[in-house]
């Protein structure tokens, strides 16, 4: 079920007769905007100045519906979950395995592997539509940091390998994207052009997926394999998300070049934040974003069809499972 986001500014949510209603507090008397039934909510994403009654808090805790909080911008700020996860004996195996550096490396690797592939994928099926060398390039330089990676013995060297072709598939994905958006390279902390504001803000939507699909399946997504555990980060979600980036950037292309997302959809900001999404813009984002989330895949483990969300869900699973027999053999999706 996918998330309700709420992007209105000083809007609040409040409960009714077991209905969340999202209503826009500066109409007189107040306007609503949502009306759902509580128990068609499963996690509420909330942008920058959005309140909550203590009723509505009390329902969510009760039903164990998570509420995420991110900036007006998109920037993680927290979360509020319910109960804790019964899964404690699959958490101890967890963070045991974080101690087996033959064990977090074979994941990680697989993690990585996971990526470049489907990043490769994106842009081969673009290059069958355009025919760009630097489109055949990006490719073949891919390919060859895949066939790396298993000669990688320690992490850093890994990494080493992820970042750089990672700088190649960007190099590729810019020469399908109009010049007129400034895209020249991934940026961000923050991001400096509009196709990499676009960029973050996907990316921070499908990390609150990965964390929610990680937790789903009763692990800690702050212990993570590839990403180093640091507060604060969810560092197995994060882990989760990697193979799933090329959808996000998949629906950035859509949007900036079918019109769906425009450049008068952005305003300049400050030196903290130069550009800057307009919120109708987000709106129109999140609507693909989510489209895109309800496309069904065929799983490559259980071979039934789910959609992408599900698919998040199934790869964290699998990722338990890895854990449980300690046996670090997690296959990709294998997008095409």
């Amino acid at each position: 079920m996918p998330p309700l986001y709420v992007v209105q500014q000083n809007a609040k949510i409040r409960i009714q007769n077991r209905r969340v209603l999202v209503q826009d507090e500066e109409c007189e008397p107040p306007q609503t905007l949502i009306s759902i039934p509580l128990s068609q909510v499963e996690q509420i994403v909330l942008f920058g100045n959005v309140g909550l009654t203590t009723p509505a808090i009390n329902a969510f805790l009760e039903q164990n519906t998570e509420v995420v909080f991110l900036s007006l911008r998109g920037e993680y700020r927290g979360r509020l979950v319910g109960h804790i996860t019964p899964h404690v004996p699959l958490r101890r195996l967890q963070y045991a395995r974080l101690n087996e550096k033959d064990f977090v490396l074979e994941m990680a690797k697989n993690f990585v592997r996971a990526k470049l592939t489907h990043q490769r994928v994106l842009l081969l099926r673009h290059q069958r539509q355009n025919s760009k060398a630097e489109l055949q390039l990006a490719c073949e330089q891919i390919d060859q940091a895949i066939e790396s990676i298993a000669h990688k013995t320690v992490l850093s060297s890994l990494l080493g390998v992820e970042g750089s072709a990672t700088q190649i598939y960007f190099r590729g994905l810019r020469s399908l994207i109009d010049p007129q958006w400034g895209f020249e390279e991934r940026n961000r902390r923050p991001p400096r052009d509009p196709v990499n504001v676009l960029l973050s803000f996907g990316y921070t939507l499908l990390a609150e997926a990965a964390s929610s699909a990680v937790q789903t399946v009763g692990l800690d997504p702050y212990a993570g394999f590839l990403h180093e555990v640091a507060y604060n980060r969810p560092a197995l979600g994060l882990d989760l998300m990697e193979e799933f980036r090329p959808i996000v950037d998949g629906i950035v292309l859509w949007c900036v070049n079918s019109g769906q997302i425009t450049l008068q959809d952005f305003e300049k900001g400050d030196a903290e934040r130069p550009i800057l999404l307009k919120e109708e813009g987000k709106r129109r984002f999140i609507q693909a974003y989510e489209q895109r989330l309800e496309t069904r895949f065929t799983h490559p483990l259980r071979q039934m069809q789910f959609p992408l969300r599900q698919c998040l869900i199934e790869q964290a699973r699998q990722i338990a499972q890895c854990i449980q027999s300690g046996d670090p053999h997690y296959q990709a999706m294998g997008f095409r």
